[in-house]
């Protein structure tokens, strides 16, 4: 009936403005699960493993639930990709018969990018795989194979990295790049390298700059070494290349 076998053995369940419904892959796809409710509430259990929370995405301009540390990481990092447009967390179950037994998954979020590419994210560290978990992502691998869209298993990120990432999203709102005069002033400073405290005091107050200086980094108009080391007031910052401010 739809061609590849898989776009009927996957059933997508979902809910639509409102409604629940259950339509097999082949029907469901081209559903804009960016912008769906999460299918299931997110879990705070007392002594569990795991922390729930809600992240306010400056990609969403909405708060994005997650399930643990691991998964607002990689929140954090989808947030600040510039090709990402949109993202839901817990957007469907997908369900599947394996031969034995129904089964389901709920993927961690949903993924859609600039050049509308969707994509399936899965977060797990290695050492908290199963055989399990195991066979959930290769069924919803596969699922997404079907209908052209990407699936990605991502894994703990790089501590250093993370962790500066995870300054630089303090930044991320909107009223950190202003006032403009100060954002115009910090690419010109920074056109030629230097460090980051030096360039942000030829600007102005740091008290005043330096949210400036952090929400340009956060958004890729200027650069810095974000995995050799911690970020300290001599790291070098500059201009990326081919970024221009727009205000």
């Amino acid at each position: 009936m739809f061609g590849d076998e898989a776009l009927a053995a996957f059933e997508l369940d979902f809910f639509d403005a409102g409604s629940r419904r259950r339509l097999p892959l082949g029907l469901g796809w081209r559903t804009r699960f960016e912008t769906v409710e999460p299918v299931r509430p997110f879990r705070w259990a007392k002594g569990g493993r795991g922390f729930a929370g809600w992240y306010f995405s400056a990609t969403m301009r909405d708060h994005v639930g997650y399930e643990s540390w691991l998964e607002r990481d990689r929140l954090i990092l989808l947030d600040r990709d510039p090709q990402v447009t949109g993202i839901a967390s817990q957007p469907f179950w997908l369900h599947w018969y394996d031969g034995t037994r129904n089964r389901r998954h709920a993927p961690d979020y949903f993924v859609r990018l600039a050049d509308g590419r969707s994509r399936v994210v899965d977060v797990r560290a290695e050492d908290g795989m199963d055989e399990e978990t195991h066979e959930a992502f290769a069924a919803t691998e596969r699922a997404c194979r079907a209908v052209g869209w990407e699936f990605e298993w991502a894994r703990r990120p790089e501590p250093v990295f993370m962790a500066n990432v995870r300054w630089l999203a303090r930044y991320r709102r909107t009223r950190c790049r202003r006032p403009p005069t100060v954002v115009e002033r910090l690419v010109e400073v920074f056109r030629e390298p230097k460090g980051l405290w030096e360039g942000a005091e030829l600007v102005g107050d740091r008290l005043q700059v330096l949210p400036v200086l952090f929400h340009l980094l956060w958004s890729g108009v200027l650069g810095t070494d974000l995995v050799g080391g911690l970020m300290e007031s001599d790291s070098l910052v500059w201009v990326e290349k081919g970024q221009r401010w727009a205000g």
